[in-house]
């Protein structure tokens, strides 16, 4: 079962960002800027009281506008809506109840999930405005609560409620030997059409797990590979038939599916080649820290000479130069060409994303490659590389100890995790360096 998702809605400028940035400014985690790895940052881990949920920000909502980016900004909150457990609705006490409000109550009422209305701006601690009472008309079951996403008053009311409306995961519910797999890609790449294929042959037990409230259905398959949980993101034109929309409805569902993966398959349509869709969609991923197999279908219908693969793996390896460590395989859903094939790749990458290495190993391979390339240096002084420790898998990262963090050039860092690869493998799975400074040790 995965984290629960609330999201954050109301009309423009009522204070939706401050409040989200409030809520995991303290908790978002650190990503590396990777040339080539775009992401809406509308999404992030958020923490109340030792329950872990995901947060959801949104574009204000004008009900009636015609304007399209404002209608695409209401389009994102309604698939944010549809994919949540929880909806915070804020409003603005200085506006009072306008209109909008009323026409935003009525559409998240008919979603039939349960609504937190919250006040924002009442900034003066003690008995809020008369304004706020006017809220009440609203007629949800809940009382508002009064806050100020500025100064964070009233966000523990706010937090609580949410808390007490969510269902949270019971870690003892999960089965260790099942890998869960996200299918992952943008509209028509065939992501239903490679797990119905890969269900359809050698299975000995399946059985659909009814979906949670995100618009995927969870398909167990139990066979001689093993027992595998296949996350499909599919789905994605049934909440619209715009295409502008479609991107962030695609990044969207990506963003949950790989949340709960173990392993990402990156469905990429062999008639399109790789977009920047793709690309955007890959980044998650890859930020995320999963192992993942790229896999090119409709290959059947692809025009091909002696250099097509290859061709086609520089394009691929050009666009996701961040993640050179995913597989690559050219399959058909359609006539099955190569699809079983993926079974093995993904006990190979998850392997590998699992994989430990001793202490004294990895300060061997460490020493060897410090003997090879010797560690930078700048204005006399030298980087010293003390030793290196693996401190968790999936993805597997290490950190290393070293007289100053500002002389491990990020380039010397590549050079060590490629030392790493080549020389335990870890195929599919990214690797995270974790560099700390222990204090200069000269001499």
């Amino acid at each position: 079962m995965p984290k629960p998702i609330v999201a954050i809605v109301g009309r423009p400028n009522v204070g939706k960002s401050t409040l989200f940035n409030k809520l995991i400014g303290e908790r978002r985690s650190i990503v590396e800027d990777t040339p080539g790895v775009t992401r809406d940052r509308i999404y992030a881990d958020a923490e109340w009281n030792g329950k872990k949920f995901i947060l959801i920000d949104t574009g204000g909502i004008e009900p009636k506008s015609d304007d399209t980016i404002l209608k695409q900004m209401r389009t994102q909150a309604e698939v944010a809506i549809a994919t949540a457990d929880v909806i915070v609705f804020l409003c603005d006490v200085h506006a009072g109840l306008v209109a909008d409000d009323k026409d935003i109550a009525v559409m998240l009422k008919k979603s039939g999930k349960p609504i937190i209305l919250c006040i924002n701006k009442v900034d003066r601690v003690g008995e809020p405005p008369m304004e706020f009472y006017e809220f009440y008309e609203l007629g949800f079951d809940r009382d508002p609560i009064a806050l100020s996403s500025l100064h964070g008053t009233g966000s523990g009311d706010m937090l609580d409620a949410i808390i007490e409306e969510c269902d949270f995961p019971d870690d003892e519910e999960e089965d260790d030997s099942v890998i869960n797999v996200a299918v992952i890609g943008k509209p028509n790449a065939g992501k239903s059409s490679i797990i119905n294929r890969m269900c359809g042959e050698e299975r000995m037990i399946v059985s659909d797990i009814a979906g949670t409230t995100r618009d995927a259905v969870d398909t167990l398959v139990v066979n001689d590979y093993g027992k595998y949980n296949f996350i499909d993101t599919a789905g994605i034109r049934r909440k619209s038939k715009v295409e502008d929309r479609i991107e962030k409805f695609s990044v969207l569902r990506a963003t949950m599916a790989v949340e709960r993966a173990n392993v990402c398959l990156l469905m990429i349509d062999g008639k399109d080649g790789i977009t920047e869709q793709d690309e955007k969609i890959a980044g998650i991923a890859h930020e995320a820290g999963k192992a993942c197999i790229i896999v090119v279908n409709k290959w059947d219908i692809v025009e091909k000479d002696n250099s097509t693969v290859k061709e086609y793996t520089t394009k691929i390896r050009t666009a996701l130069s961040y993640m050179p460590y995913a597989p690559i395989i050219f399959v058909s859903a359609l006539s099955g060409q190569r699809v079983m094939q993926i079974y093995s790749m993904i006990n190979s990458v998850w392997e590998c994303a699992c994989r430990r290495v001793s202490t004294g190993v990895l300060n061997d391979v460490l020493n060897d490659a410090q003997d090879r390339v010797q560690p930078p240096s700048d204005k006399g002084k030298r980087l010293k590389i003390y030793y290196m420790t693996q401190t968790s898998v999936a993805p597997p990262t290490f950190v290393i100890f070293c007289n100053s963090a500002e002389l491990f050039h990020f380039s010397y860092q590549r050079y060590i995790e490629n030392c790493l690869r080549n020389t335990f493998g870890f195929e599919g799975t990214p690797i995270k360096l974790i560099i700390r400074q222990k204090g200069d040790k000269e001499g």
